[in-house]
C-alpha cells in the first residue's frame, strides 16, 4: 500500500511523457540545483529519504516545509507538506519505458475543508502539477525555461 493510498478522499493527478532516461527525470525533482529550473525558486537541499527541506517561490514570496516519506531511486517519491487547508501527500511515480523515456505521474491527496473548498484545491493542485510537468518536459527535452509557475500569477 502506498501513502496515497492510506489517504481518503478525493486525489488530483497530473502525468507526462518526458523524452529523458528515467534517472535523468528522478534526479530533476531531488536536486534543487535543476528543480528551480522550472518549479521553485530556491530549495534548501536534496530530496533524499527522510529529508526535510525548505522550497520557496519567491516571485509569490512563498515558502513551503516538505517532508520526504517514500524515497525509492528512479521509481517512486512522496512527500508531505502544507496544503491549502492543511497537510496533503504528494507522490511521484516514474515508469522508464524500452525506449528510453520516462512516464512520470504526480497524485496529491489529502484534501480539507467542505466541499467546495476540497473542489478547488483538486483544481488548483492538478493545474499547478501539469504546469509543473509541463515545465520540466520543455526544460530537460528542449533545455528552455518556460517560467510557466512565475507566469501564472503576474504581478498587477
Amino acid at each position: 500500500m502506498t501513502d496515497l493510498q492510506e489517504t481518503a478522499g478525493p486525489a488530483a493527478t497530473a502525468a507526462m511523457l518526458i523524452r529523458k532516461p528515467v534517472d535523468v527525470v528522478f534526479e530533476a525533482f531531488v536536486n534543487p540545483e535543476i528543480t528551480t529550473r522550472f518549479w521553485f525558486t530556491h530549495g534548501s537541499g536534496r530530496l533524499a529519504p527522510d529529508a526535510r527541506v525548505r522550497w520557496e517561490w519567491a516571485m509569490y514570496n512563498a515558502s513551503a516545509e516538505v517532508t520526504v516519506t517514500a524515497f525509492e531511486p528512479d521509481r517512486r517519491l512522496a512527500i508531505g507538506w502544507p496544503g491549502e487547508g492543511g497537510p496533503t501527500s504528494v507522490e511521484w511515480t516514474f515508469t522508464p519505458r524500452a525506449d528510453g523515456t520516462t512516464f512520470v505521474s504526480i497524485t496529491n491527496a489529502g484534501f480539507h475543508g467542505d466541499p467546495a473548498a476540497v473542489q478547488q484545491q483538486l483544481v488548483d493542485a492538478t493545474e499547478g502539477f501539469t504546469l509543473v510537468l509541463a515545465g520540466l518536459k520543455a526544460y530537460l527535452e528542449h533545455g528552455i525555461a518556460l517560467n510557466l509557475v512565475a507566469d501564472r500569477f503576474p504581478p498587477d
